[in-house]
């Protein structure tokens, strides 16, 4: 595994362990649906797992589950568009594990998007074949996909027979401890075939009853590179319930290589402007062009993306830091695009690349917008429509608790309201337990960290006044009545909450869910009503009398946040540590060292403890990060003056000192701990924080979990990776009118290019271990004030601003 450019992930070899992360790092796709790098002649078998899933594709079933029925949503394996196969006469289909595999190549050209695949084999006959395959799913156009199958005769000639097929027999089985529940969530309603070699299929979803219409046209060709005449071809179309194939057969010499081009349509009922989905798809690859054609328009559509998101690095002896974070930054586009513009979806904690958490949304877009406001502000603001459009049933989720506002759920799917289990099943032993997880109501909080963070980097006023401001104070509304007044200590305190950290789901030998004053979820309770309250003040009279009135924002409501910000509870312990919750600190110490010789791995303590009859909930330990979360999110700057106004001392020593506490007793259980620790530790121990940065990195190349990345991407954790490129080493604060820059590499990086865009204009920046070039790019409009190591400068459009960097 390797790559010469920094641009291509190669793997050599067939491991068949090892197939399933392939699957998910090496997958496609454009913003509307994601396909996985499954073999094109393999069907889901255990080393296989072909995946094909739409952006915001839901379905949900009922399963009978420890004497419960219990309704899951998930995001459903779409019909598998890949198979295509071949034979010669008389033999057997092509089959990897039946044959000897003589080589074996897989390439993700990560600049073109294309997925290419070389390999030599020789069936029980002898015969020796060569096999080349390239794969697209297209970026221009997003519903389009290709695939050119070269088929070479290396000791044979005669006839070939090749299988192309639309396969909606498929079920969800891509996640071990689903497999038990329910999992067809597709029933065919029609197929035909069509024109020239043309086949084509509609499905539709069980419960939600989203359609898709796909459509294939297979064509074989003599000759390479695009060019050659039509095979001569013998076809019959061949049906099996839920599937429709086209067999193709031709003469093939020994040394020619025949090119079989499979071009398929994919649309569906929720696209706009259509028809009929199975209707669009025949239609669409009726008028479209050859492989080469479509590859030289999707290559041409990735362009700009690279331009406008790539990262260059120059790290001697750090081979592999560029090609993962361009992997990074590939399936962050890959996953939402522009293509995404306009439709109602959120971001997926794991991508769109496989089924492990259902593909539903949770806190981790906290991770991910920065990203996006920093190239694609628009996308951003698509994106938070997908919560506004769920404002009604996060207003009744929290009228059934009890609360006022809007109270969003921890899992987010097709309408919003709250996916999340009742029940979960614990691999390590098989056992199904309650799942308490929906009760992390900080993700109301990230939700308004969101909305805030687009506002103060894009500057979009019409957002905030027509979308944003009403979330913020719905949401600012929840956390205030989900604060309550301790009579003893005149204090507000919240609780029966869990926090990031979500090991701990109560005190240990209570049956009372949750836990008293999470720090994290105080202090940030604060900071959005605090914000709520700036929005009353800047708004506008006209502005904030409607909102109010619409929600029934009262000024008794109003005079009670005043009161939350100054006497909000945060629990401290020892020398002034920030306890990462009330009684955190009375907790019995772990033995961590005892645990990982016991058990090697022990990211997911809680597993192992719960199948050892134990629980987290006694020890002082973390999954991740909890309290740090609150450093991640705001700087120094924010935080003294916040704590002072609760009357609180906050300073370095105290940040210093509860970084220092927390760090041994994290497990880093979650992929996004490892992000939050080195963005934390950048400042006070960069050697450590470039240490934690590259482990976060391996999360998902390295699949350092073991078996989670094969499930699907950890999306939050790449491009928490990103961030910390972009806001520590390049140094970018994009809050406010002016964009600064204040870079600061770390040791092994020599120099440092990338492209950011503020209040519409782009800026390019590069960084060398001794001077900082900051250009804004031609284009329309006046001068702009930029902020360069801390000094403003005036910068005219095609300018650029140039500083030495302290040694």
């Amino acid at each position: 595994m390797g790559s010469d450019t920094g641009w291509v992930l190669v793997y050599e070899g067939f491991d068949p362990a090892k197939q399933g992360l392939r699957e998910s790092l090496c997958a496609l796709g454009n913003g509307v649906f994601v396909t996985r790098a499954a073999a094109e002649e393999s069907r889901a078998d255990g080393t296989h797992y072909p995946g094909t899933y739409l952006a915001g594709g839901y379905n949900r079933l009922a399963t009978e589950v420890a004497g419960k029925t219990i309704v899951n949503e998930d995001l459903v394996n779409f019909p598998n568009w890949l198979p295509l196969t071949f034979r010669p006469a008389r033999g057997d289909w092509f089959d990897l594990a039946q044959v000897d595999v003589l080589n074996y190549r897989l390439e993700l050209d990560m600049k073109r998007a294309v997925l290419t695949r070389h390999i030599r084999v020789r069936d029980r006959s002898g015969r020796e074949t060569s096999v080349s395959s390239r794969r697209l799913v297209h970026m221009g156009d997003p519903h389009l996909a290709a695939i050119d199958y070269r088929i070479t005769p290396q000791n044979w000639s005669g006839r070939v027979e090749v299988l192309s097929e639309l396969d909606g027999a498929v079920v969800n089985g891509g996640v071990a401890r689903y497999r038990d529940l329910a999992s067809r969530h597709l029933e065919a309603v029609d197929a035909g075939e069509h024109g020239d070699g043309e086949i084509w299929l509609l499905v539709r979803t069980t419960q939600s009853r989203v359609e898709m219409g796909l459509a294939a046209r297979t064509r074989a060709y003599r000759g390479t590179e695009g060019g050659g005449e039509r095979a001569d071809e013998d076809r019959r179309v061949v049906r099996e319930p839920g599937r429709i194939g086209l067999e193709l057969a031709f003469e093939a010499g020994e040394g020619e290589t025949v090119s079989v081009e499979k071009i398929v349509s994919i649309h569906t009922s929720r696209d706009a402007a259509i028809t009929e989905a199975a209707l669009e798809s025949r239609e669409a690859v009726e008028r479209c062009g050859r492989f080469e054609e479509l590859l030289r328009s999707h290559e041409t559509a990735w362009v700009p993306l690279w331009r406008q998101c790539d990262v260059q690095i120059e790290a001697p002896g750090q081979d592999q830091l560029a090609l993962i974070l361009r992997l990074h930054t590939f399936h962050t586009l890959q996953t939402l695009s522009l293509n995404t513009l306009g439709r109602d979806v959120g971001i997926p904690a794991r991508g769109w690349h496989g089924e492990a958490y259902r593909g539903h949304v949770f806190w981790d877009e906290v991770f991910i917008y920065p990203f996006f406001n920093a190239r694609y502000p628009a996308l951003t603001r698509s994106l938070l429509l997908y919560r506004h459009r769920r404002l009604p049933w996060a207003r009744q989720l929290a009228e059934r608790e009890g609360y006022k506002g809007a109270m969003f759920p921890w899992q987010s799917g097709s309408n919003g309201q709250e996916e999340t289990q009742v029940i979960h099943l614990n691999p390590k032993d098989n056992t199904w337990g309650p799942d308490l997880s929906r009760r992390q109501r900080h993700v109301n909080i990230a939700i308004a960290y969101n909305v805030w963070q687009h506002w103060v980097t894009s500057g979009d006023l019409d957002f905030l006044s027509r979308y944003g401001a009403e979330m913020i104070l719905e949401i600012a509304r929840f956390l205030g009545s989900l604060a309550t007044l301790n009579g003893i200590t005149g204090r507000f305190e919240i609780l029966g909450v869990m926090g990031p950290d979500e090991y701990h789901e109560k005190y240990p030998d209570s049956e009372e869910p949750g836990l008293r004053n999470n720090a994290y979820t105080n202090v940030m309770a604060v900071w959005v009503i605090q914000r709520a309250l700036e929005i009353l003040e800047f708004l506008g009279p006209t502005r904030v009398s409607e909102i109010s009135e619409s929600i029934g924002l009262s000024s008794d409501e109003v005079d009670r946040w005043q009161d939350i910000t100054r006497k909000m509870t945060v629990p401290f312990h020892g020398e002034g540590v920030i306890s990462q919750f009330e009684g955190y600190d009375r907790l019995k110490e772990f033995d961590w060292k005892a645990a990982r010789a016991r058990h090697g791995n022990i990211t997911r303590l809680d597993r192992i403890l719960k199948a050892e009859g134990d629980s987290p909930d006694g020890y002082k330990l973390a999954k991740q990060a909890d309290v740090l979360m609150l450093f991640y999110l705001l700087s120094l700057d924010d935080l003294e003056p916040l704590f002072a106004g609760l009357g609180y001392t906050f300073d370095a020593d105290v940040l210093r000192r509860t970084v220092d506490y927390y760090l041994p007793r994290t497990s880093h259980g979650s992929t996004l701990s490892k992000v939050v620790h080195a963005s934390v530790l950048d400042r006070s121990d960069p050697t450590r924080a470039w240490d934690l940065f590259n482990e976060a990195l391996q999360a998902d190349f390295a699949d350092v979990q073991g078996g989670t990345t094969p499930e699907g991407i950890h999306l939050g954790a790449m491009v928490g990776t990103l961030d910390i490129v972009l806001r520590h080493f390049a140094g970018v604060d994009a809050a406010g009118d002016s964009i600064g820059f204040s870079p600061r590499l770390p040791q092994p990086i020599r120099s440092l290019r990338l492209r950011v865009r503020h209040r519409g204009r782009w800026y390019g920046l590069k960084v060398t271990r001794d001077r900082v070039v900051v250009e804004l790019e031609p284009g329309p409009g006046g001068p702009v004030r930029v902020r360069v190591l801390g000094e403003e400068s005036t910068l005219e459009p095609g300018g650029h601003c140039e500083r030495e960097l302290p040694g």
